[in-house]
């Protein structure tokens, strides 16, 4: 007896939901200014960088850690320093910057993974030119804020994943399917490219946008296919 296609199972919700519940903190930039010491070093499986949890006068709040960073060492937010959070505005020209806001005071958007940073190239009255690490260019507002620095936790992708359970918990902590089976690889009653004398799909596998569910698998309604 055949299952229901995998897109269909992840569409029901259930094992494929993010677990969210695991997750540390939201690590949006509290609306304060002032002096904090770094308390802990915590890792969230939520993200790939690890957090800095800072310590201030109106209370604790979580950052994400910048390169460098340990226990007991002071972090500023407002004020130019080693660990700091500023306004672009105040940021010099060529310094590498991570989890930069896109509009003032959304709490952080871009450049938040591991290793990751952007370097801010050109400054305006209004707006300042940062260059993200996949070399795009981009204008942000001057009173949009940044952490100084690289993103803590780089080169974690160096290390190689030697043995399936590995893998296994590192895709744990995302909404994923592991592992994964390919199509061509299973029965006919478990996929419609399954079956055959050799794998290979036996058919399109671009299907119209009006498919059957069962028949929707591949690249659906795609209107080209192939490298550019």
């Amino acid at each position: 007896m055949g299952k229901r296609l995998i897109v269909q199972r992840r569409g029901k919700g259930s094992v494929y939901r993010a677990p969210s519940h695991r997750y540390v903190a939201d690590v949006r930039y509290p609306a304060i200014e002032g002096k904090g010491i770094v308390r802990e070093l915590i890792n969230d499986p939520a993200r790939t960088a690890p957090l800095a949890r800072v310590e201030f006068p109106e209370g604790i709040y979580e950052f994400i850690a910048p390169e460098g960073i340990g226990v007991g060492d002071e972090f500023i937010v407002g004020e130019i320093s080693r660990y700091s959070v500023l306004k672009l505005r105040d940021v010099p020209e060529g310094s590498a910057v991570f989890n930069i806001e896109v509009n003032p005071l959304d709490g952080g958007k871009l450049i938040r993974s591991a290793g990751t940073y952007a370097l801010l190239v050109g400054k305006g009255e209004r707006s300042v030119t940062i260059k993200l690490p996949s070399g795009k260019f981009k204008q942000v507002s001057v009173d949009c804020r940044a952490t100084t620095g690289i993103a803590a936790g780089g080169g974690r992708k160096e290390k190689p994943v030697l043995k399936a359970g590995k893998k296994r918990k590192v895709i744990k902590n995302k909404p994923k399917v592991f592992p994964k089976v390919r199509g061509v690889a299973k029965n006919p009653v478990d996929h419609p490219f399954g079956g055959g004398a050799h794998q290979h799909p036996g058919k399109p596998k671009t299907p119209g946008r009006n498919a059957s569910p069962g028949r929707k698998i591949g690249s659906i309604a795609a209107k080209r296919t192939g490298k550019r």
